[in-house]
């Protein structure tokens, strides 16, 4: 069964002739080719463009291995144009290929964005290209295109996406879903020992060897055992000071606290893990540090730690994210400054909200609680939504099927499900 990937390719869709180029990122696997090549392809095709006009340059592939570089690459595709008022699709998969690691370290731009600023000068071109590093592409969009690019960030198979493929009901799905994740391929796989063995592989033979490569790292190991670190600790909050300290206690490595720094940037670059700042609500600022990282994919996070650490509250919480980062939403932790005096003495407590969700002028605070089995764990979960004074809406995330019900407060109980299945679930 296709997976259709709606979001993406109307994001897609809705860029065409913009006039800018289209950066497709995210990590490798996701499904970034698949979208360009297959899905949108044929939204094109359904629009009456023909195949001569669509330009396809798969740049890993090793039969495209001398456009590689890209002067010729520039050459190829201008013979391709051969009408100056008919319109051309540009596809480019992979143009990682085209940098080298010179120009990547270098003070100029890649030679590569020159081919492609060249071709936003044929006003009948437009472009579309992926990448799998996002400092290379996606922090360069808006410098070395001059306002002129526009990135459509992809991501693993979100549950509604898994759902579309996987044959059964959604508890079920949900099991597999947080075991195995989303990477694409896995749905084609049939045993569990197929789908482990792809993703154990997948993080240590192309994950971590590329960025090793890629920063001519010289103690891989030591990238590796940060890895476990951050995956064995998704929902915590931490900083490199405290990384350090569990390097220097458990693992014995005397790492310092700015090569974790520059680690987890290149884990970040990846596209391997996002990072969650704190954010003082009432106070209306941010908290510099301690901070949450979370996994893109929680098969890769399972498959890394040898499928041991199946923490069901905390892989829901690292989904819940991931969902909303897909939506769009800038996401943030939460945190609520309670003040007031006790027997007489001041007292100062920090309470938690999950997520602050932000997309333009809606806001979100949700807390994903898993379960609530009694009173006492309600009110703990309701806490810090209940000293919000203002009057965006207020949600608790439960893994059980339950009716969305109001309290009394207006803060909203619904199962996360409902949630994920329904893409307009928080505007309800």
């Amino acid at each position: 069964m296709i997976i259709t990937r709606d979001k993406y390719l109307n994001d897609l869709t809705e860029r065409m002739g913009n006039g800018m180029v289209k950066v497709v990122t995210g990590a490798r696997r996701c499904g970034k080719t698949f979208l360009l090549f297959d899905l949108f392809e044929d939204r094109l095709r359904a629009q009456g463009v023909d195949d001569a006009h669509i330009i396809e340059v798969a740049l890993d592939d090793m039969a495209y291995a001398d456009l590689r570089d890209p002067a010729r690459l520039s050459e190829y595709l201008r013979s391709r144009i051969t009408n100056r008022t008919e319109q051309y699709y540009v596809l480019l998969d992979e143009v990682q290929y085209a940098i080298s690691d010179e120009e990547l370290r270098g003070d100029e731009p890649p030679r590569l964005y020159g081919v492609l600023n060249g071709l936003l000068r044929m006003r009948n071109v437009d472009v579309y290209v992926t990448g799998s590093n996002s400092k290379m592409l996606s922090t360069d969009v808006m410098t070395q295109f001059r306002g002129r690019g526009d990135e459509i960030r992809v991501r693993p198979l979100s549950f509604a996406e898994f759902m579309q493929a996987y044959d059964g009901d959604v508890q079920h799905g949900w099991a597999e879903y947080v075991m195995f994740g989303g990477m694409p391929l896995t749905l084609s796989m049939r045993t569990d020992e197929q789908k482990s063995r792809y993703l154990e592989n997948l993080f240590r033979e192309t994950y971590l060897k590329d960025i090793v490569a890629r920063n001519r790292l010289r103690r891989s190991q030591e990238l590796g055992n940060l890895v476990d670190v951050l995956a064995s600790s998704i929902g915590a909050l931490t900083n490199p000071a405290k990384i350090k300290a569990t390097f220097d206690s458990v693992l014995h490595s005397k790492i310092s606290v700015n090569t974790i720094t520059q680690y987890i940037e290149y884990l970040e670059e990846a596209f391997v893990i996002e990072e969650a700042q704190r954010y003082n609500v009432k106070g209306r600022k941010y908290i510099g540090s301690p901070k949450k990282y979370y996994f893109e994919d929680m098969g890769l996070r399972n498959a890394r730690l040898g499928f041991r650490q199946v923490e069901q509250t905390h892989i829901m919480e690292n989904i819940v994210y991931n969902e909303l980062r897909m939506r769009g939403y800038n996401v943030d932790v939460g945190v609520v400054e309670q003040r007031g005096t006790r027997n007489g003495e001041p007292y100062r407590k920090q309470l938690e909200v999950d997520f602050v969700a932000n997309l333009g002028s809606r806001r979100y605070y949700i807390q994903s609680a898993y379960q609530l089995p009694d009173e006492e764990k309600t009110a703990q979960e309701k806490a810090s939504l209940l000293d919000i004074d203002d009057s965006f809406k207020k949600i608790i995330l439960v893994r059980d099927i339950v009716k969305p019900t109001r309290d009394d407060h207006g803060i909203l109980t619904m199962s996360v499900y409902d949630f994920l299945l329904d893409p307009h679930s928080l505007e309800a």
